[in-house]
């Protein structure tokens, strides 16, 4: 430690540069990963949220709820087995509304729920919805920086009907799209005012999906019993089908692991160089008794203060402009997240100095001293 650490005092420009280098790949790193994240969850908010284990869905919707359509009749199928409290209808549909008496269209997901049951999201601000109440909605918190207000009406432009704002809610958006939530009376009419759309015409209510609480043994159970009618997939399913998931953090995460990638080579390449420099200091260490287990112990231990020490003024940069970020930013950087990609971090630095090791393992101390003093 004291070779490592008085050698790094000794060249302050030399390491100095290293850690800006460093500083600034962990400083991207953990941003583009907390964009990431907060992408993941701005698409798919609205799902994650909820307490479901399982979704039934039409069977051919490959998984989408925008694609499903299933008979209310399922539901009671459902809870024989599952229980009543732990069945429920869910309906999602993808549409575009006008403020009334403005010109600016929003693009939202309108979802019925049951207002007493567990899917309903938490009121933030404003009142709830009843299962009576007919034309109150509620809305996610994204739709008041577009100028939405308690009382606004929002005129459906595929449907023609209205609903007033009767309160706010907090993370609730599906395909980054703001979640319009609405009882399952006002769901019903929305079905009936376009039945060529969801076919729901003379065939009463249908919904996007049942949501169930499920155990594994009740879920092989459903499985049996509705057989090949429907589609039983589970929340992490239903999650990786909402469009351009997949795409979106596949895309991302390439970018995250090459800049790893980038990261370890950079590292490795700095390194490296300084160590065919000292080649002949290595070998007169070597050759005044030096172990070869503490000149890699010093090596590692430069790499590790870089790396930690670059990881830690970079956590608090992100973290500080997390705060000054605008309130439509999809980010999110949890504490777990934040400890995985430091520790991967600091795994692919240590990983970038083995190359360096072996040439310090490498050094023959005559050879080392010879071509020093020549």
């Amino acid at each position: 430690m004291y070779l490592a650490l008085r050698e790094m005092r000794f060249a302050k420009a030399r390491y100095s540069l290293i850690a800006v280098i460093m500083l600034l790949v962990a400083f991207l790193v953990l941003f583009v990963t907390g964009l990431a994240k907060g992408l993941a969850y701005d698409n798919a908010a609205s799902i994650q949220n909820q307490a479901a284990t399982h979704y039934v869905l039409e069977q051919g919707a490959e998984h989408r709820f925008t694609r499903s359509q299933v008979d209310a009749s399922l539901i009671d199928q459902a809870s024989a087995i599952v229980g009543e409290e732990h069945a429920e209808p869910f309906g999602l549909a993808m549409t575009t509304v006008v403020p009334k008496g403005e010109a600016k269209k929003l693009d939202v997901t309108l979802m019925g729920v049951n207002p007493a049951g567990w899917l309903m999201p938490q009121v933030m601000s404003g009142s709830g919805i009843s299962a009576e109440s007919s034309g109150a909605v509620l809305v996610d918190r994204k739709l008041a920086d577009a100028g939405v207000k308690l009382g606004t009406v929002l005129v459906d432009q595929a449907s023609g009907l209205s609903w007033t704002v009767s309160g706010f809610v907090k993370d609730e958006s599906f395909s980054h799209a703001a979640v319009v939530a609405m009882n399952l009376q006002d769901w019903a009419k929305l079905q009936a005012a376009k039945p060529a759309v969801s076919g729901a015409g003379g065939k009463g209510v249908r919904y996007s999906a049942i949501a169930l609480q499920a155990s594994d043994a009740q879920s092989e159970q459903l499985a049996a019993v509705l057989g090949d009618k429907v589609e039983f997939i589970s929340k992490s399913d239903a999650v990786s089908a909402i469009p351009g998931y997949k795409e979106e953090q596949g895309s991302l995460l390439m970018m995250i692991v090459f800049l790893f990638v980038i990261s370890a080579f950079v590292l490795a390449v700095f390194f490296y160089v300084i160590t065919i420099q000292k080649t002949g200091q290595f070998g007169i260490l070597k050759a005044i008794g030096t172990r070869t287990r503490y000149l890699i112990q010093s090596v590692t231990l430069q790499v590790l203060v870089l790396a930690i020490g670059s990881l830690a003024i970079s956590c608090a940069a992100v973290l500080a402009l997390a705060t000054i970020l605008p309130s439509g930013m999809p980010f999110q950087l949890t504490g777990t997240t934040l400890t995985f990609t430091c520790l991967a971090f600091i795994l692919m630095s240590v990983m970038g100095s083995l190359l360096s090791v072996w040439q310090v393992v490498r050094v023959d101390a005559l050879e080392a001293i010879g071509r020093a003093a020549a």
